[in-house]
């Protein structure tokens, strides 16, 4: 059975599924990440998506780096994509996590919704919006225990706060201004958020102040939408099994076990 860990941005979704990785892998049981994310596929996004590979701290992942920035990336790939990673870790009997913060994207692969490419185009303008697609009929469900984890909504705000800074420290912009070499300033502002606001501020149309500013608003705005889609999933059937992340750290890590355990 798959384990799939959700939350809203700057929850802490990778750095706990790592570790939780890693406490299957000290047990023997090989274990690798699934990304869960729509924008994480493409190379040379890396700051801007947050990938933050250093976390992985040597435990294998799937779906991050697999197509170059200005492709057309959709659910219907995703789902191609999936199915071949979690195929190749089942064959080699390996745990998969599947981590991730697209809810559109999660949802499709665990309820298994057949999405012909036609739709790929409407998924395309929905993507950034999240507002539900209308998905085609379901195959077979995925068994998945899913471990959603809970922030306290201030927390949050002062985390994406502290996280947009920083990763502009690090060079967001510069990460920005190398993508525009090969990718057109329109593709880049279609991808949302980081590279919408961040873009614009390169070409001209937004101050520092102004980019930070509206993107810090945008990414607050995004992190409520993805709680509103986990809610719409519990509604929709699937059981998520919320995890605090105001405990400690290994506190959540035995609430994790436990519930998977059970």
């Amino acid at each position: 059975m798959m384990i799939t860990i959700i939350g809203p941005t700057a929850c802490g979704k990778t750095a706990f599924a790592v570790k939780l990785a890693k406490r299957f892998i000290n047990d023997g049981v090989p274990t690798e990440i699934i990304s869960g994310d729509s924008r994480q596929v493409y190379r040379g996004m890396t700051l801007g998506t947050g990938k933050d590979l250093e976390d992985y701290d040597g435990v294998p992942y799937h779906l991050i780096d697999i197509c170059d920035p200005g492709e057309k990336y959709n659910i219907h790939r995703y789902q191609q994509d999936f199915l071949r990673a979690y195929g190749d870790c089942t064959a080699r009997n390996v745990q998969p996590i599947l981590c991730g913060g697209s809810g559109l994207y999660i949802e499709s692969v665990l309820d298994n919704y057949i999405i012909p490419p036609k739709k790929s185009e409407e998924e395309r303008e929905r993507r950034h919006r999240d507002r539900p697609l209308a998905l085609g009929k379901k195959g077979t469900p995925l068994q998945s225990v899913i471990i959603g984890l809970h922030i306290d909504r201030e927390v949050r705000r002062e985390r994406i706060t502290r996280r947009l800074k920083q990763r502009l420290e690090d060079g967001m912009l510069d990460e920005i201004r190398e993508l525009l070499r090969t990718v057109s300033a329109e593709d880049l502002i279609y991808y949302g958020l980081e590279y919408k606001y961040l873009t614009e501020h390169i070409i001209g149309r937004l101050t520092y102040e102004e980019m930070f500013s509206q993107l810090e608003i945008a990414i607050h705005q995004f992190a409520k939408r993805q709680m509103t889609w986990f809610r719409g999933m519990e509604r929709r059937g699937f059981s998520i099994n919320w995890i605090d992340t105001a405990m400690p750290i290994e506190k959540q890590l035995a609430e994790a076990i436990k519930i998977i355990n059970s």
